[in-house]
């Protein structure tokens, strides 16, 4: 699974949009839907949407409260 496919799946699990993580990362919509599409994300840019969705970021997002590896 694709990091673009790991973050939807969190959002899905968080209830939230793009446009709700847009606004925690303090970014541009139109680049993070590009890197979405494109599926390139830099390791800092990942720890800090993990950050943003309240996740750990190894490589892999784990929910905090649940301790669910996506």
């Amino acid at each position: 699974m694709g990091m673009a496919k790991k973050i939807r799946t969190v959002l899905l699990e968080r209830d939230m949009t793009i446009k709700e993580l847009v606004t925690r990362l303090g970014t541009n919509g139109n680049n993070l839907s590009n890197k979405l599409a494109r599926d390139n994300f830099s390791e800092k840019e990942l720890r800090e949407i993990a950050a943003a969705l309240d996740c750990d970021y190894d490589g892999i997002f784990t929910l905090k409260e649940s301790g669910k590896m996506i």
